[in-house]
């Protein structure tokens, strides 16, 4: 990438926008201001003190991009990806129980596919909040392996307009985020 010196004169073409027109089947851009909003009503609970923020709900292609608010300490699921995930911490610390590292503020994780693992926040985290990109499905299971659940783009879409609706805001304002 070429930056342009401060010397650049309004004739220099690399202060000229694009002149043509984006594909008429682009989708719109999507730009969130705060991704970690202080409006308590736009964390969608998941269960008690754990509540996700969603950034992006791609249903065209199966993945969503939220973020992550814990304030408790404790288990808070054991599930398989199918699809890598990626997610970047922002505060606070987490880890799973079946690695012996821990995600700290500033750092980044990368989910291999096919990878079953427990998220635990130990006692000492006030508030963990981290970015995660899920691609596919989040597949919850008991210790031994067996399906308990599972979520995808369509249930946390379902989750964000029940909760949207219920906070006053509209079932409609999640469509924001859908792509």
């Amino acid at each position: 990438m070429i930056i342009a010196d401060q010397n650049a004169t309004p004739l220099d073409e690399r202060w000229t926008p694009y002149r043509k027109p984006q594909p008429s089947e682009c989708v719109p851009e999507l730009v969130i201001a705060s991704a970690v909003p202080e409006d308590e009503r736009l964390w969608v609970p998941i269960e008690e003190n754990v509540w996700f923020r969603p950034l992006l709900l791609s249903v065209s292609s199966g993945y969503w991009m939220s973020v992550l608010k814990v304030r408790r300490a404790g288990v808070l699921s054991r599930h398989r990806h199918p699809q890598p995930v990626h997610g970047y911490v922002i505060k606070g610390s987490w880890r799973y129980l079946e690695h012996d590292w821990v995600a700290t503020e500033g750092g980044y994780v990368y989910e291999a596919p096919g990878e079953t693992h427990t998220l635990v926040v130990d006692p000492h985290v006030e508030e963990m909040i981290t970015l995660f990109q899920v691609n596919g499905t989040m597949i919850y299971v008991d210790p031994d392996g067996n399906v308990t659940g599972f979520d995808d783009v369509f249930t946390r879409v379902d989750k964000c307009r029940s909760h949207y609706a219920a906070a006053g805001l509209g079932a409609a304002f999640v469509d924001q985020f859908i792509r």
